[in-house]
């Protein structure tokens, strides 16, 4: 009797398992950096289940949030590679492949929602070409995700001009905004976004460059005191798919995977003003101190953060000089 109950069982778990694989077609695992309560993280929360549902269950996608199986700098590689169907980087990190890409990090270029909404739409003078030569690098780019401007953060007193930067260290997360950190005076260095807390934590940095949300998902408020509201740079960060994987498979899923990643682009663009001012409550509820700077010390900043244009156009080429035009534009 035992062995007739084993037996049956055992039948039944190979019935489930094939009924699994049949429902679940393709499988698409997404690497990311954030944790999963950050807001990209929700928005790849998003994409999952309206994949899913729309699907019927024939594509499954696992989140591995937190850096599980790639840092940031990584996950252009492992997509490109087909180590892994999908990842979530930072643009900046195809600028060793594609310097251009770093016009989102020219200080104070797109200093407003309008202009990075104009810059960011699909198909637009700017981001298209940037979609266009990161599908050379194995690729497809599936939606970008808003992730905000770029702040200072400090311990004891807030960074109000480019004096406060001399001879200070500098948590960077891209080649130009080293550049704009070394153009006012401070030392940049290069920190994975999972491995900032414990940089300012452990003081191997005196300042921090970031996005306010940032600070909320990571609770950066326990290592650091004060946001300087510069919004010198806009920070954004692309869901990108191996594009040999892309090409297998069937039409039927690309067509809910677009529906899906444009769902998930407009859903987070909407939201980033919202984002923002929620992180800034968050900072100040624990503690934090928040500076703007004058009309006078941006001005001051942007003086000071003029050579970083002619290097861009010197590193990026031709086509960065054309998204410097584009954006002129705009």
């Amino acid at each position: 009797m035992r062995k007739l109950f084993t037996a049956t069982i055992a039948a039944a778990g190979i019935a489930l398992g094939a009924l699994s694989a049949q429902a679940a077609e393709t499988t698409l695992r997404i690497t990311l950096q954030l944790p999963l309560k950050s807001h990209l993280g929700q928005n790849l929360l998003l994409f999952k289940n309206e994949v899913e549902k729309n699907s019927n269950g024939e594509i499954e996608v696992q989140i591995f949030d937190s850096a599980q199986l790639y840092k940031d700098k990584q996950v252009p590689q492992a997509v490109g590679s087909g180590a892994i169907e999908m990842g979530v980087a930072s643009l900046t990190r195809f600028v060793g492949d594609i310097p251009a890409v770093d016009i989102f990090y020219m200080p104070f270029l797109f200093n407003s929602e309008e202009l990075v909404r104009k810059a960011t739409a699909k198909g637009s003078p700017i981001r298209g070409p940037i979609d266009e030569a990161i599908l050379g690098t194995g690729s497809r780019v599936l939606w970008w995700q808003a992730y905000g401007s770029a702040i200072m953060l400090s311990k004891k007193a807030p960074v109000k001009t480019p004096a406060d930067m001399k001879g200070k260290k500098v948590r960077v997360f891209g080649k130009t905004l080293g550049d704009f950190v070394t153009a006012v005076g401070g030392s940049p260095t290069l920190i994975s976004g999972s491995e900032q807390y414990l940089a300012y934590q452990r003081g191997t940095v005196d300042i921090g460059m970031t996005g306010v949300s940032g600070v909320k998902s990571r609770s950066l408020w326990e290592v650091m005191d004060w946001i300087t509201a510069t919004n010198h740079a806009d920070i954004e960060f692309i869901v990108i798919v191996n594009e040999k994987f892309w090409q297998s498979l069937p039409a039927a899923h690309r067509k809910i995977i677009e529906a899906a990643a444009a769902k998930a682009d407009k859903a987070v663009r909407d939201r980033v003003a919202e984002i923002e001012a929620n992180a800034y409550k968050a900072a100040m509820d624990h503690g934090m101190k928040v500076y703007r700077p004058t009309a006078e010390e941006v001005a001051l900043w942007k003086k000071a953060a003029a050579p970083v244009f002619d290097k861009y156009k010197k590193s990026a080429g031709e086509m960065g000089v054309k998204l410097l035009e584009a954006a002129n534009k705009l």
